[in-house]
């Protein structure tokens, strides 16, 4: 039985963790069938965007401590894929994700809600960085969820190791909202239909902002973000807005996705 289950719609590629036996840990098996997928979502064009969900009662429980306990080391015949590496596969995809947060999310769980570029999650989800709790600490996971916290409340919520609600996850800045069961769909739903209103290859320019301009120097972010906006309007696709914009039409990429 598939870890990772796909369906594709309309340009939108959903994602369902499906280990729910396992809490969709980050098993060798989950995280290298997560892997493929991530790389054919990538290189396919008719996907416009991604979203990441779950299947149970909750979206991923972090590491498999089963398999990370040293007597288990080893025993798979799976080749282990670094959860830096799922990260980075996020991060760096032209593509938007989504994440759609159907459960409780903790410890490498919260990496992965941190690392989406848009995530809602239920009211009743719990989030906690609960690593201490088991004797090690929120390393690689610290990488994306640090940029969208404040020092001290990363503190508390690093040292403490508790659980807490999705209202305060969003007030921490960790995810973007969080609705009633009921809604998380039509939630979701809003997201993406915005999404693919946008041009592809304005969304995928609109996401590198997100992650290259906070880091850079002010001279060299100006200089970097005047060449790309340069070139975006250059481009075929900025031209075809600009002119359903002045003639009062849907855009063609709009077009393309309710054909």
């Amino acid at each position: 039985m598939s870890l990772v289950e796909t369906e594709f719609d309309d340009g939108v590629l959903t994602v369902t963790l499906s280990d729910e036996e396992n809490r969709n840990a980050l098993s060798v098996g989950l995280t290298s069938e997560l892997a493929r997928t991530l790389d054919e979502a990538e290189l396919d064009s008719e996907v416009r965007a991604v979203v990441l969900t779950n299947s149970g009662r909750v979206f991923c429980a972090g590491a498999d401590l089963s398999e990370r306990s040293s007597n288990k080391r080893g025993d798979s015949a799976t080749k282990p894929v670094d959860p830096l590496e799922i990260f980075g596969r996020f991060r760096k995809s032209s593509k938007p994700y989504i994440g759609k947060i159907a459960g409780h999310c903790v410890a490498g769980g919260m990496g992965i809600a941190a690392a989406m570029d848009i995530s809602i999650a239920t009211e009743e989800a719990k989030f906690g960085f609960t690593e201490v709790r088991i004797g090690v600490a929120p390393a690689i996971i610290s990488v994306l969820c640090l940029p969208k916290m404040r020092p001290s409340e990363a503190s508390e919520a690093f040292l403490r190791g508790n659980r807490f609600s999705a209202a305060e996850a969003v007030r921490m800045g960790l995810i973007n909202a969080a609705v009633p069961a009921e809604e998380l769909d039509s939630a979701v739903e809003e997201v993406i239909s915005d999404i693919k209103a946008g041009g592809p290859e304005a969304i995928a320019a609109a996401k590198q902002l997100t992650l290259r301009v906070p880091y850079m120097q002010i001279d060299e972010a100006f200089s970097w973000t005047s060449k790309l906006s340069a070139e975006l309007f250059k481009g075929e696709e900025a031209q075809e807005g600009m002119r359903a914009y002045l003639e009062k039409r849907s855009p063609s990429w709009i077009k393309e996705q309710s054909d």
